[in-house]
């Protein structure tokens, strides 16, 4: 029993002593017996098969590898620390520098041309300039303004201000900004539009690579009808004739009494408007405080009372109104003599410049006699007088008291006197007089006008009664509108300008201009400025050809002490002689 009991152990039974239950043993399975090869079955043959089970990793690698691992753990962790931690802040700033930025690519402005295509307002690159601090070498990203050397344009053409960047070079200010004359007047047309470029840059600040997003659009070239010689010409005669004779400033413009356009248009003294484009600060703050004011752009902004200038206007209004003819004459003895209510034995004198005699209208524009005009305005011995209620209307029918629309800046509308006029101006004596009518009609008292408005005047006279818009522009329109007036009256009034420079009388005022190869028709202007008219201004308007009128001139030089022997006129004449040498083209 006992050896039937051990072989049923062997074969892998148990049994138990209390029963005869016979319960089977598990046996374990053997790798081997798994991956025996089928081939081998009958040989068994171990060496096939034992090399390729692999033992299980002893106890000492295993420590080894998991602690290699942890060290590695520990040094990533470590590092993640310290860029995340310590040194956070530092690489956020490099992260954030390492980027994208949208860089402004300048708009090369507009080039400014006189009629004939001379340049006058041109870029040109920025110079190269060395940071001996650096050793670096460094420029600005936009062209630089540049203008003409010839004088007499600096008023005219005025200058721009650069783009700005602040310290972290952002553009705060990325234009050109026009700050006066043309350049401002025209800044849009000039300035073009940005291109921007998106401009790859690593930590250190080097730019990997650029792409243009928007090329930028170059502005538009301005050309103009000023002719660039005849204005350099123009201010060079009158600023020095200015110099000889004691006058502290002066302007001169020149139109073409049909189109409007100008051929000249200067102010003297003028300022450098390369100095003020490059923010020179010691020629900036010298011509801000010169006292003779080099930044006032006396042809638009001037203002100045007319004198003598207004006796043609005058003369067009009385023919108008019908309240004389021309060929009415007027005995001038050299003064009119007003009764004073106050004592008789004291009458208002109003006195001409000098004894004329018998004359008609034309003689009185040629040799502009007050007395006549006296008569005419105010009205005397038994002569009918335009009044001052026309004298304003005829004013501004002919553009005095408003701007006349050039597109330059700071253009005044000047003051033509009225009884509305005076109340506000003298509140102590708001009264209108029969005295002050006769000062007014002769361009006294309370007149202010700027040389543009009586150039504009003069044209309407030459062309038959159309005021014209100034035009700056060779390509401009004609702007204009109808003065009302019969061109019959305004030919008797260039008659009588032409007079003036043909007539062989004594008093004629213009008979200098009598020169050959230009037939010019003028009228002069002298009024006394100051507290005891210690000064005076000069004036000197006119057209050319008288036949057949095509330009317009205006000329005004201001205060020089009274009595000057030289004024505007006489330092005009040597402008004419040249421009008969030389520009044929606008004498014929």
């Amino acid at each position: 029993m006992k050896a039937f009991l051990a072989s049923l152990t062997s074969l892998g039974y148990s049994t138990h002593m209390t029963g005869w239950s016979v319960r089977k043993r598990v046996k374990e399975i053997a790798p081997d017996e798994i991956f025996l090869d089928s081939s081998n079955l009958p040989d068994y043959e171990s060496s096939q098969f034992e090399g390729r089970v692999v033992p299980s990793l002893s106890r000492r690698a295993t420590l080894s590898v998991g602690a290699a691992f942890l060290l590695l753990v520990l040094a990533f962790g470590g590092r993640a620390f310290s860029l995340q931690v310590v040194s956070g802040n530092s690489y956020a700033d490099i992260s954030r520098n390492n980027t994208l930025r949208q860089s402004v690519l300048f708009a090369t402005r507009g080039l400014i041309l006189d009629r004939n295509g001379k340049e006058l307002a041109w870029n040109v690159a920025a110079p190269v300039v060395a940071d001996a601090a650096t050793s670096t070498a460094s420029t600005t990203p936009f062209a630089l303004r540049q203008y003409t050397t010839l004088p007499g344009f600096s008023d005219l053409l005025g200058f721009v201000t650069y783009p700005k960047a602040d310290k972290s070079g952002t553009w705060w200010r990325d234009t050109y900004s026009g700050m006066s004359g043309l350049e401002l007047s025209y800044d849009q047309t000039l300035q073009g539009v940005n291109g921007n470029t998106i401009v790859e840059t690593n930590a250190h600040g080097d730019v990997q690579r650029e792409n243009i997003i928007a090329p930028p659009q170059s502005g538009e070239d301005l050309k103009l009808s000023i002719d660039a010689d005849v204005q350099t010409e123009l201010y060079k005669v009158l600023a020095q004739h200015a110099i000889d004779q004691g006058f502290q400033g002066g302007a001169a413009v020149i139109m073409n009494v049909h189109t409007g356009q100008l051929l000249a248009i200067t102010s003297f003294p003028e300022y450098d408007d390369n100095a003020f484009t490059a923010g020179d600060s010691s020629a900036i703050r010298a011509a801000n405080s010169d006292p003779q004011t080099p930044l006032l752009n006396r042809a638009v902004a001037g203002l100045y009372a007319p004198g003598s200038i207004v006796k043609p206007m005058m003369a067009a209004a009385a023919l108008e109104q019908g309240i004389i003819s021309p060929d009415k004459q007027i005995d001038s003895i050299g003064y009119i003599s007003v009764p004073n209510p106050y004592d008789p034995t004291h009458p208002s004198l109003f006195h001409d410049w000098t004894v004329h005699g018998w004359i008609d209208m034309r003689t009185a524009i040629a040799v502009s006699s007050d007395e006549y005009f006296y008569t005419v305005g105010g009205g005397y011995g038994g002569q009918q007088g335009l009044g001052i209620g026309n004298i304003d209307k005829y004013a501004a029918m002919f553009g005095f008291g408003t701007t006349t629309g050039i597109q330059l800046p700071g253009e005044q509308g000047g003051v033509v006197p009225s009884p509305a006029w005076k109340a506000l101006a003298f509140p102590a004596d708001p009264n209108w007089v029969l005295g002050d009518t006769y000062h007014s009609s002769i361009g006294q008292y309370g007149w202010q006008i700027t040389p543009i408005q009586a150039v504009r005047y003069i044209a309407a006279v030459a062309n038959g009664g159309t005021l014209l818009t100034p035009q700056l522009t060779a390509s401009s329109t004609p702007e204009s509108t109808q003065l009302g007036v019969p061109d019959a009256d305004l030919e008797v009034v260039r008659e009588g300008m032409r007079l003036g420079v043909t007539s062989n009388r004594s008093d004629a005022i213009e008979k200098f201009f009598n020169i050959p190869g230009i037939e010019i028709a003028g009228k002069t202007g002298t009024a006394q400025i100051g507290t005891h008219n210690q000064g005076e201004n000069s004036w000197a308007v006119g057209f050319w050809p008288a036949s057949n009128p095509q330009y317009a001139y205006a000329v005004v030089l201001e205060n020089a002490p009274a009595g000057v022997p030289s004024g505007a006129a006489p330092g005009l004449l040597p402008f004419f002689q040249w421009l008969v040498a030389n520009h044929p083209e606008y004498t014929n």
